[in-house]
């Protein structure tokens, strides 16, 4: 087997705010219109409060940096010049999903009349990490292994706690909405690529699915791409956020190669064991405790983030990637994005503060908008 390219690729869903209301503006397709010549990678998505960008292949995580500077920065000048805001989280915190336009193409039709309400529920952003993985078999071995490691990775992410103007309790919030879709959450166990790809195509060939790209885990083969496919990332809100997610996804991988040369593996665990620590970190992020199912106990979510990056510490300076992979413990000493949220409503108690610290963080530390 040929090691993989590791590969990275960062598609970010921003939210088009209004600077005086700080609710969602409904305006993708101006953006759209605006943008076809000046950003070849601005994408609609479903609602058209949102907007989407894709990054090139980039092939360290310095040209992730530079992709991921230069999408929001070039969306952020789109969104001055109509005098809009962009804005990074996984939900707004107080904008309706029933105020919200759907974007008026087939394919966004088309999920409406699958999903009815559901799919107009769907007022959520993520952030998505494409690992390139050439071999198919590795690719599955992967996304096997790589399963326990997802919830660790969520609190890092988290950036949803408000829906509709309410405290929802939970740091993910954007994690309960989007598992109302049917083929969403942790996947399970695939013995070979031949297995999944039978599950694919029996899906297909019995109308539920018209392809693979309605398989919406939180981890999975792209369908088209040679990637591995990392989905269940709330949005971060900052740039060094998304950067540190991303380099410990390829860290991962990269580790997991590194074991498979070896003829060793990290232990598989049974999806509902994986969904109660993800149940623990949409509910309770950082401050919360995960089980170690190897020693079969609860820990601190903070300590064993700091034992997942002890556990790529071998291959992260082969990577490049050992200052952003650090900074996760940046994010475990001064919070995730729905911490930093949560604390300026009890501040403030003023949801708009929190859309205006949002609009700060999102481009914070990148170049102010051009005149």
């Amino acid at each position: 087997m040929n090691p993989p390219s590791l590969t990275i690729g960062i598609e970010e869903e921003y939210q088009i705010v209004d600077p005086h209301t700080r609710e969602l503006r409904s305006y993708i397709t101006e953006f759209l219109e605006q943008g076809k010549i000046q950003l070849r990678e601005i994408r609609p998505e479903l609602h058209q409060s949102m907007v989407e960008m894709g990054s090139s292949i980039c092939h360290s995580i310095q040209e992730a940096r530079a992709e991921l500077v230069n999408m929001r920065t070039s969306i952020n000048d789109l969104a001055w010049q109509k005098d809009l805001r962009i804005a990074a989280a996984g939900t707004h915190p107080f904008s309706s999903w029933m105020q919200q336009e759907i974007t008026p193409f087939e394919r966004y039709r088309g999920v409406v009349r699958d999903m009815q309400m559901l799919a107009q529920q769907l007022l959520i952003f993520g952030m998505h990490v494409h690992i390139g993985i050439e071999d198919q078999e590795f690719r599955i071995d992967c996304m096997n292994t790589i399963r326990y490691m997802l919830p660790h990775i969520l609190t890092l992410s988290t950036s949803s706690p408000f829906w509709i103007g309410r405290d929802t309790g939970l740091k993910s919030y954007r994690s309960v909405i989007f598992e109302n879709f049917p083929r969403t959450g942790i996947p399970d166990r695939f013995d070979s690529y031949a297995d999944f790809d039978n599950y694919v195509k029996l899906l297909v060939r019995t109308n539920s699915i018209d392809d693979g790209k309605r398989i919406w885990w939180d981890v999975r083969p792209h369908p088209h791409l040679p990637t591995l496919e990392f989905r269940i990332c709330d949005m971060c809100t900052r740039v060094e956020e998304a950067l540190c997610v991303a380099a410990l996804l390829q860290a991962l991988v990269a580790k997991m190669y590194k074991l498979r040369q070896k003829n060793m593996s990290f232990r598989l665990y049974r999806k509902s064991l994986v969904d109660e620590n993800k149940w623990r970190a949409v509910r309770y992020g950082l401050d919360g405790k995960l089980i170690d199912f190897g020693r079969q106990e609860e820990l601190p979510a903070r300590d064993l983030i700091h034992e997942l990056v002890e556990f790529v510490d071998d291959v992260v300076d082969d990577l490049g990637s050992r200052k952003e992979v650090e900074y996760a413990y940046q994010i475990i000493h001064g919070g995730t994005s729905a911490d930093r949220q949560l604390a300026t409503f009890a501040h403030t108690g003023d949801m708009k503060a929190v859309v205006d610290q949002l609009i700060n963080e999102t481009m914070e530390g990148l170049p102010r908008p051009k005149a």
